[in-house]
């Protein structure tokens, strides 16, 4: 039977399937222009599209402006960030060593006619380009990637930090990197024991850098846990502390959210695999006080497992709002919103950290032709507006949190 809406303190203003390319990956940005315009970027998950750019002034109505083309179909723009006029795209190949693979930089003045103006290469014969990043103070991207002169020491271990100066848009240039020590040939350390129930690999995912504390990365490290990062020498970075649970839980650090004024990490994992064969895949609550030794102290409560498990695609954690330290971008350290595939977007109050609890969610109706929804990606604007998107061709949804 398909899938039917269900909600609790979330209500949906507004829907786009994006004209049947609603197959979205982890990028979510939004502009605001002079007049109160305001207007989505989203990345898509599979060629042949490469960004969709919605109108969503009136949120009750988004309308597509442009969907731009990736060049060919062994690759994909998975992430992408803006700020003022400069937009960010992820590029990552399907195999390795295929190009272009690395990360686009467009003037985006004129957000009906973007204009490619830069490419940071980092394509290469052990490389799939950049998977995911983050740039928020319009000087320094940070990337998931690999790079054209590194060799892992183990396939699944193909990307790491990058730290980009985005002074000049027009020619990015690397400042600094770091990998988990091990993970590249030539490397003075022994390579890191491989998960045997499932190994996705020691690479980094998401990477966050706050104004609050610019000395600091935070980042989720898949098969290698929470890595902190001193890079108050962005040349040289150093690890501060590393929180590895898995095993005994199967890998895949997603995010690490520091909530500053509250010495709390907000961590998800994410579920890879479907009928929850990896499970669970949390979002778990750390004490960061000691940020030397970071402290687990609960998780967000789940739904039933065994209803989920059962419904088709993937269940459990994925990506939470990331608080954007942005003008179109809600903050807020009581409030964890996040995308959970078929469990829909979750929202959890952690006034009290040692226990979380939900206060809403809304799971769509499954898109047509598939059996669930699979939500991937959210952004909660200033106002309090969610923008979801589903991977499994639902497009974006937008909804009004109603507590």
């Amino acid at each position: 039977m398909a899938q039917s809406e269900e909600r609790k303190n979330l209500r949906l203003v507004g829907h786009h399937q994006l004209n049947g390319f609603g197959r979205c990956g982890e990028g979510l940005a939004l502009k605001q222009l002079p007049g109160g315009r305001r207007v989505l970027f989203i990345a898509h998950l599979f060629a042949p599209k490469d960004f969709t750019v919605l109108d969503v002034t009136d949120p009750t109505k988004p309308k597509v402006i442009l969907q731009t083309e990736l060049p060919h179909q062994e690759m994909r723009s998975n992430s992408l960030a803006i700020v003022d006029d400069i937009l960010l795209v992820a590029y990552q190949s399907n195999n390795l060593g295929v190009e272009p693979a690395g990360m686009g930089v467009y003037d985006v003045s004129d957000v009906e006619n973007p204009k490619r103006i830069g490419f940071f290469n980092t394509s290469g014969p052990h490389s799939r380009g950049v998977h995911c990043l983050w740039f928020v103070d319009g000087r320094y991207a940070y990337l998931s990637t690999g790079m054209p002169d590194f060799v892992p020491t183990h396939p699944n271990d193909d990307e790491f930090y990058v730290v980009v100066d985005m002074s000049n848009p027009a020619e990015p240039s690397e400042v600094g990197r770091w990998w988990l020590p091990g993970t590249r040939q030539g490397d003075d350390v022994a390579p890191p024991t491989r998960h045997t129930q499932l190994d996705v690999g020691f690479r980094a995912h998401n990477i966050n850098v706050y104004p609050q504390r610019p000395d600091r990365a935070y980042i989720g490290y898949i098969d290698g846990g929470v890595i902190i990062l001193d890079i108050s020498d962005m040349s040289r970075p150093k690890m501060i502390s590393r929180v590895d649970y898995h095993p005994p839980f199967v890998g895949f650090t997603h995010t690490v959210l520091p909530l500053f004024d509250r010495d709390l990490l907000v961590v998800s994992d994410e579920a890879n695999l479907r009928n929850c064969e990896d499970g669970p895949k949390l979002v778990w609550i750390m004490d960061v006080r000691e940020e030397t030794n970071p402290v687990i102290i609960s998780t967000c409560p789940m739904p039933p497992k065994d209803d989920f498990c059962q419904r088709g695609g993937r269940f459990g954690a994925h990506n939470i709002h990331e608080n954007e330290p942005l003008p179109t971008s809600w903050v807020s350290s009581r409030y964890v919103v996040g995308a959970f595939f078929n469990g829909g977007v979750r929202v959890y109050d952690i006034a009290d950290p040692f226990r979380p609890e939900e206060v809403g969610y809304y799971i769509p109706p499954a898109p047509e032709g598939r059996p669930t929804t699979q939500m991937n990606d959210v952004y909660v604007d200033e106002r309090g507006l969610v923008y979801a998107v589903d991977r499994g061709g639902g497009g974006l949804y937008i909804f009004e949190m109603e507590f």
